[in-house]
């Protein structure tokens, strides 16, 4: 948690850490990934049969070493849109054998060469947990009931030995599902109104758990702050052994939002990650009402919320029916380095964050035939999954403000929006980790800073200026490593993400 008060420009920023203060732990996983088939995300991305880069399983092996990086706790699959029009039968079993179908989401066809086995099988390459999405279009129960017994079934059943059959014995004990993606969405085969998709994420979330009680089920919301949330959680957050639900455990453990920040005006774009702050509040405190109107007992778990899509996405500049492939400037990696700044702040209400995606589509890793590119986001999420772990610690920053035009519009009257964007957290090791951006493109600040200890190790991402980027042969945006001996003052410089770290006391 971050506490902030306003100041002029012109008074001296002051940033207090309270290393002491422990507010929340940080679930690994706001550090999760998300793979779709779409665009080379999969198919030239993490799969690349036949170039010299992957190995015997047809794995890019320089991706995932990378992915290693970032220790990256869970990955979603198989999308997404895709997910309105999959079936996972397609795509197990010989692969000459496997049907190609034509592919509604992104508008291409499908060979289903990369599926269920697959996917779980790079997961342990990567070190990695599955996040499997149920298709909520032309799916049906039946077909959800067997993708869990093909993954996780340990008994003598069909499709518990059809995964056999197909060359893995033990089961993959998949434990996190998605009762569908962005059904209310016009884009979505089969979209649904927020009463029909209650109705039926409820009837599947009964049967779901009676196959398989140790399953987290994950709710389809909106972004959060839209009617379509209220619903849903209201109809589907029932108590245990209730009318509606004799089930012994709670039937959802969390609640699903997405949003997409862009603009094409740095502080309009750096700010934007601050409105799924604020759509992180609103969701939490709709939970909360949905369980006390549905008189849910304090004993019952409460869901967290799973904001499995995330990123910096402008989708006219990069089309998603043409592979959704952005190159990321300065600006853009301050922006994600707010984003995280909002997850490690939330981290009471915030059990999964996904970024959308892994390779390639909309993503801070992208591949060459000859070798992989860094683009600018890397850099704060691979700083973040490194160091931003164990508890959100208490800090409160004073400094000035932006005054000017936010995207979304209504993120000037519900949010501060501060030049110095901060989070700090403590680790198990005993190490205080401080992050602070600061989005002004024009000075830096001298800064007093309260509760350090050095000495000091400091990681600056920054580049010559806001539009800089790493594509086309470039690296303009890269990691500064120095040391601060703990003093009193220190200057972040302008359009500059800072992470220090030292030894609590």
């Amino acid at each position: 948690m971050t506490s902030f008060t306003k100041l002029a420009d012109d008074e001296t920023p002051t940033i207090a850490v309270h290393p002491t203060r422990k507010v929340s732990q940080i679930n690994p996983n706001i550090y999760a990934g998300f793979t779709e088939h779409m665009g080379r995300c999969i198919y030239g991305g993490i799969y690349d049969p036949g170039n010299p880069l992957s190995d015997e399983n047809g794995f890019r092996k320089d991706v995932v070493d990378a992915l290693k990086e970032l220790n990256i706790p869970t990955v979603r699959y198989p999308g997404g849109n895709f997910c309105a029009t999959y079936h996972w039968l397609d795509g197990v079993g010989p692969k000459d054998q496997r049907p190609s179908r034509p592919e509604l989401a992104w508008l291409g066809t499908e060979t289903n060469q990369f599926g269920t086995d697959e996917f779980m099988k790079w997961c342990e390459t990567v070190g990695t947990e599955p996040y499997l999405c149920f298709n909520f279009g032309t799916g049906t129960l039946d077909e959800a009931l067997a993708w869990v017994e093909y993954c996780n079934g340990t008994g003598n059943t069909y499709y518990a030995n059809m995964r056999r059959k197909n060359g893995r014995e033990e089961p993959y004990n998949v434990k996190y599902w998605a009762l569908g993606n962005e059904v209310w969405g016009p884009w979505q085969v089969e979209q649904m109104t927020k009463e029909a998709y209650a109705h039926k994420a409820l009837q599947w979330a009964k049967a779901l758990k009676l196959l398989d009680p140790s399953l987290v089920l994950i709710l389809c919301g909106q972004d959060g702050t839209a009617s379509w949330d209220y619903y849903t959680l209201k109809q589907c957050l029932v108590p245990a052994h209730s009318a509606l639900s004799t089930s012994a455990v709670p039937l959802i453990d969390m609640h699903s939002i997405h949003m997409y920040t862009s603009s094409n005006e740095h502080l309009p774009n750096a700010t934007a990650p601050l409105a799924a702050e604020r759509a992180i509040e609103i969701t939490s405190a709709l939970i909360d009402l949905a369980r006390i109107e549905n008189k849910v007992p304090p004993s019952q778990p409460r869901p967290t919320i799973c904001f499995d899509e995330w990123n910096v996405w402008d989708p006219i500049r990069a089309e998603g029916s043409l592979g959704a492939e952005e190159s990321y400037t300065l600006s853009d990696a301050l922006a994600v380095a707010i984003w995280l700044n909002v997850f490690v702040r939330k981290s009471r209400d915030v059990g999964m964050a996904c970024i959308a995606q892994t390779v390639n589509v909309i993503s801070p890793l992208m591949t060459t035939k000859e070798g992989i590119i860094k683009q600018t986001t890397w850099w704060p999420l691979y700083l973040f999954s490194r160091f931003m772990r164990g508890w959100t610690v208490s800090a409160h920053v004073s400094c000035g403000v932006y005054e000017g035009e936010t995207a979304p519009v209504w993120l000037r009257s519900a949010m501060d929006t501060p030049w110095l964007d901060v989070s700090a957290s403590l680790g198990e090791d005993g190490y205080v980790d401080l992050v602070v951006v600061n989005i002004n493109e024009k000075r830096g600040f001298e800064t007093k800073i309260e509760g350090v200890r050095g000495p000091v190790d400091v990681y600056t991402v920054t580049g010559e200026g806001v539009q800089s980027t790493n594509m086309k042969g470039k690296e303009e945006v890269s990691i500064r490593e120095s040391k601060w001996d703990g003093g009193v003052h220190y200057e972040f410089p302008k359009h500059s993400m800072t992470l220090m770290r030292w030894k609590a006391e």
